[in-house]
């Protein structure tokens, strides 16, 4: 008989995994918009400041909320400075790189080159920070990463000649956010999930201004009303919420597991891709996708005393 706690492990890592899943899928839908949004001519400077002012009133008031029901810490100098490193790292350049590259690849090859996160994530969590990675992970990574390579290849034979420079620019973003990970997961039990999300997307959103305001200070108010409203959506659905899923998951599951649970963004990208854009999904892909599938698999059914090593509970 399972004692109460080992139930409320579990139930807490299903939730985590459950959370980390849906926010890898709503954040996979930034890409969609993003490209919906170069076809009526907004340019990626613009697309990222839109998105990220237009966030920001929405992380304050969550913030605002958690406030009234909970007192927090101060922050000294140092968490401040951390706290804005993590968003220009996994808000801000993150996002304006894999802005860049989806100029030149489709959205299916883009959330496949960010698979590559969770590699980057599990290999500093090792090497680095000589946190273990047990057998059933590498299972995972190894069976999914076999899955992205076929789909990888099928995709970047059909695209054109700055497929590289698209794919490059991708695989940064990838590199950034991995860092962004490492580092949210670490800081996330002094700071808090929400008010990390808050101030690190509110660090993002300032240097978006100032970027823009370099770039072309009137663009974010000549562009007609369809980007408006595609920077709605992206800020609300496509951001907020799954930065706050994702966020409260590595709380729970811890971040390497919440890197591999992003193995459902490339999924769900290659059908909306296919849904909304018209780009063609090829039997090549389906079997790649049916490995990443079975790498999900492999996965979830990691069991939750492993899951305890990576995280603890904040409060």
């Amino acid at each position: 008989m399972q004692s109460a706690s080992g139930i409320l492990l579990h139930r807490r890592y299903v939730y985590g995994l459950l959370m980390a899943g849906l926010g890898s899928v709503l954040f996979s839908g930034k890409a969609i918009l993003v490209k919906l949004a170069f076809t009526y001519g907004a340019n990626a400077e613009t697309l990222i400041a839109l998105r990220m002012l237009m966030a920001l009133p929405l992380f304050w008031g969550i913030y605002w909320w958690q406030a009234r029901k909970q007192s927090m810490s101060p922050l000294t100098n140092l968490d401040r400075v951390k706290v804005f490193a993590l968003g220009f790292m996994g808000y801000f350049l993150s996002s304006y790189l894999d802005f860049l590259g989806l100029q030149y690849i489709s959205v299916g090859l883009e959330r496949i080159v960010l698979y590559l996160t969770p590699t980057i994530v599990l290999l500093i969590s090792f090497f680095v920070l000589n946190k273990s990675i047990s057998r059933l992970q590498w299972y995972a990574l190894i069976v999914g990463y076999l899955g992205v390579i076929v789909v990888f290849f099928q995709d970047a034979h059909s695209t054109g000649s700055l497929a590289l420079l698209g794919m490059l620019l991708v695989f940064a973003s990838a590199c950034s956010y991995a860092i962004y990970m490492i580092g949210a997961g670490e800081m996330v039990r002094r700071v808090g999930s929400v008010r990390l999300v808050v101030y690190a997307s509110s660090a993002s959103a300032l240097l978006s201004v100032i970027q823009i305001l370099i770039y072309d200070p009137a663009a974010v108010f000549v562009q007609v009303y369809q980007i408006y409203w595609l920077s709605l959506l992206n800020a609300s659905l496509c951001t907020v919420i799954p930065m706050l899923l994702i966020m409260i998951a590595i709380n729970r599951i811890g971040s390497p597991l919440v890197a591999q649970a992003g193995i459902l963004g490339p999924v769900s990208t290659l059908f909306m891709g296919w849904i909304v854009l018209s780009e063609p999904i090829t039997w090549i892909q389906i079997s790649g996708m049916g490995l990443v599938i079975g790498a999900m698999w492999l996965l979830v059914r990691n069991d939750a005393p492993n899951m305890q090593k990576e995280s603890e509970p904040l409060n």
